[in-house]
């Protein structure tokens, strides 16, 4: 049966397959692939600094000791899968390159084991099977393409840190940060990050260069970063790590999908399988015994404010 917390992070999932509507727009615009991951997390950096400052300013306090979380959700994790995956597309192909992405459920599950005591049950083993093979079939996966050692080793490590969003935010949640907090700092640190790399000026000023790709940028940040990862974090507030990882593997279903019915791209036989598979996967893993209710808090009672008589305590 899923839950609240199932239901974000399938939905977030959901939301980053809209990814290809925007990218291929703003590729037409004149943004490369850095200028867009520049934009879409400078972008939510800001909206989620509005929304604290909106809701409630405490969520901008950060304890020093607590910083290398953010620091890991952002620059390790989102600017550093980002990086390799861009190389892996340079020495791959596009479809090689998704696949050695979406080893990142087993990444996750792997490192929650000694991390934070998740088990690797029968269910999880079977859903991860499902989940990854759909992810093959959904991205065309050519079985004549040679892949050699430099493509091998970035697609993997795309994997590995596009993984280790979900470990840095389950450990910010655990410190009593909520989602609007982590996101915050991860966006930003990934933001500053990607212009120290890549640069501030090609992607600010092609942002701004009318009114109409100002906007378009607006809502890209809000649909593929804000909503998303807000959703996200929240879910992995009440599910394991390994199986908000494997649910939010319905991104390349609904990109397949979307390339279907907007850009009348052919849908096959092996590609509907692997949307099956992965659809298959997250009923697998929300359906059998109630999962035990003890990873982090409960973010949406913040989203209500400060009931009369709650007395707000920051994170310890």
């Amino acid at each position: 049966m899923l839950n609240r917390y199932s239901l974000s992070i399938i939905a977030g999932g959901a939301l980053w397959g809209f990814m290809g509507l925007f990218t291929r727009e703003l590729s037409a615009r004149g943004f490369s692939s850095p200028n867009t991951v520049f934009i879409r997390c400078a972008i939510a950096a800001i909206l989620f600094g509005a929304t604290i400052i909106v809701r409630d300013r405490r969520g901008f306090r950060v304890r020093l000791r607590d910083f290398w979380c953010f620091f890991g959700s952002g620059v390790c994790s989102l600017l550093f899968f980002t990086v390799c995956y861009f190389r892996a597309i340079e020495l791959t192909s596009l479809a090689v390159a998704a696949i050695l992405l979406y080893t990142a459920p087993s990444f996750v599950m792997l490192m929650s084991l000694p991390l934070f005591g998740e088990r690797f049950t029968g269910r999880k083993l079977a859903a991860l099977a499902m989940s990854f093979a759909g992810c093959c079939l959904v991205s065309g996966l050519g079985s004549g393409e040679t892949l050699g050692a430099a493509g091998l080793i970035c697609g993997l490590c795309a994997g590995f840190g596009y993984a280790l969003y979900s470990i840095f935010a389950k450990f910010a949640i655990n410190r009593g940060y909520d989602s609007l907090t982590i996101n915050f700092y991860s966006c930003l640190l990934t933001a500053l990050g990607a212009g120290a790399v890549w640069g501030f000026g090609e992607p600010l000023g092609l942002a701004l260069a009318e009114p109409g790709t100002a906007l378009l940028c607006v809502v890209f940040g809000l649909a593929i970063s804000y909503l998303p990862y807000l959703l996200y974090t929240y879910g992995l507030s009440g599910t394991e790590n390994g199986k908000a990882s494997v649910m939010a593997s319905v991104e390349p279903v609904v990109a397949t999908l979307l390339g279907a019915l907007v850009f009348h791209e052919s849908l096959s036989l092996a590609c509907a399988a692997g949307v099956a598979l992965v659809l298959g996967a997250i009923v697998v893993l929300n359906t059998g015994g109630k999962e035990r209710r003890k990873y982090g808090t409960n973010l949406l009672h913040s989203w209500r404010g400060r009931q009369p008589g709650h007395v707000h305590k920051p994170a310890r």
